[in-house]
């Protein structure tokens, strides 16, 4: 099996010696995506809420890239600043996953990369 770099403009650059994601066989691995809004850059970091989103839409591009889609998710890896944000995040990410969840980690991290309140990544089945 050979593997596949996936890029998309619809999600922001990898910002070290890493991919957006990589697809191989019939799985993708995407990189953890920090709250960044593509079109400008910016980091979302005002509100978990609104950062929760920003990842979660981020990791959405990098799998409609690869040729998959979010209901095709079996596991995501959630980064979080602080345990607390915990049932916000919840709250956004069930509105991107709504039924036959994919397996699932959360974890309170010291820091993240731009002093992010949350990173997530995704492994999802390309068919």
């Amino acid at each position: 099996m050979e593997k596949q770099i996936i890029k998309t403009g619809n999600a922001p650059a990898a910002i070290g010696p890493y991919s957006q994601g990589v697809k191989i066989g019939n799985l993708v691995y995407t990189s953890g995506q920090l709250p960044i809004d593509p079109s400008t850059g910016e980091l979302v970091n005002d509100d978990v809420k609104k950062a929760a989103e920003a990842s979660l839409n981020n990791v959405k591009a990098i799998l409609e890239e690869a040729g998959t889609s979010l209901d095709k998710v079996i596991k995501t890896l959630v980064f979080v600043k602080d345990m607390n944000d915990f049932a916000a995040i919840n709250e956004v990410y069930s509105k991107f996953f709504t039924e036959n969840y994919p397996a699932r980690s959360c974890v309170q991290v010291a820091k993240l990369p731009k002093d992010a309140l949350v990173e997530i990544e995704a492994i999802a089945i390309v068919e």
